[in-house]
């Protein structure tokens, strides 16, 4: 198991939300931490520790009126540290060269894969064709629906009709690089991990995987390796003291190095 550090951009800063809370009207969100500093601040911090494949996730709509100052601190971040970053948020095929070409290592993919609550395979294609499989990560960010996982779109606020099983996980898998899952129903609470969740990820683990949502405390680091079999990866939000938690950064990769 790895860290994979993250870069939350919201209305133009860096910040740590109530995943759940975000919605597009007024640009509003649940904060958790706002910081003073921006992205290329972190970036550093990731490549001076050598933690590579961290996500930046632009949390505004393109038709947000911070949506370009979102991107504008992407950059920051990306150029700070090129090759060393993920980056996702209203990305498509016609948007996604930019950011490879802004230094991105992949991008990263939600809504516009999953349109109007299935798997758009036209639109996943272009993905493919306009960065190449190697460049691509699927975000199935999901929530829980009568005993179900559900994928959730347009920041979580929708749910799809696809549920998170070994035959989606199969198929999508020949699409991408990697999966990053945020289990929404726990981002930015730092009250535990969805422990089901990762169970179901490491128990199918034939591609690299992130989790996101959750994580408080070591012990939940240490039930994420044993659930996750050690196939998967973590990011940790709002439970860092870089985020104004209570988890120390330099602890954490001491622990991952054990």
């Amino acid at each position: 198991m790895k860290f994979r550090p993250c870069i939350d951009i919201h209305n133009g800063q860096v910040k740590q939300i109530v995943g759940g809370s975000l919605c597009d009207e007024g640009d509003r969100a649940d904060e958790n931490f706002v910081s003073r500093q921006n992205g290329d601040f972190f970036a550093k911090l990731y490549k001076n520790n050598g933690l590579k494949g961290g996500h930046i996730i632009l949390l505004n709509p393109q038709s947000s009126d911070y949506y370009e100052a979102d991107v504008r601190q992407a950059e920051l971040a990306l150029k700070e540290y090129p090759g060393g970053l993920q980056i996702g948020g209203g990305i498509n095929a016609d948007n996604a060269g930019r950011f490879i070409d802004m230094g991105a290592s992949h991008v990263i993919a939600t809504s516009y894969v999953f349109r109007d609550g299935e798997i758009n395979y036209d639109n996943l294609r272009s993905l493919v064709n306009a960065v190449g499989r190697e460049h691509l990560v699927l975000d199935l960010s999901c929530r829980k629906r009568d005993g179900e996982y559900y994928i959730v779109t347009d920041r979580w606020q929708k749910y799809t009709n696809v549920k998170i099983d070994n035959e989606i996980l199969d198929t999508l898998s020949e699409y991408c690089d990697e999966y990053l899952v945020h289990a929404v129903d726990v981002e930015g609470k730092a009250s535990g991990i969805e422990t089901d969740v990762a169970d179901m990820l490491g128990r199918w683990g034939k591609i690299p995987m992130t989790y996101a949502g959750g994580v408080a405390s070591f012990d939940d680091l240490r039930a994420l390796r044993d659930l996750g079999r050690d196939r998967i990866d973590v990011t940790i939000g709002s439970a860092l003291d870089i985020f104004g938690g209570h988890m120390r950064f330099e602890d954490i990769i001491n622990f991952m190095e054990g």
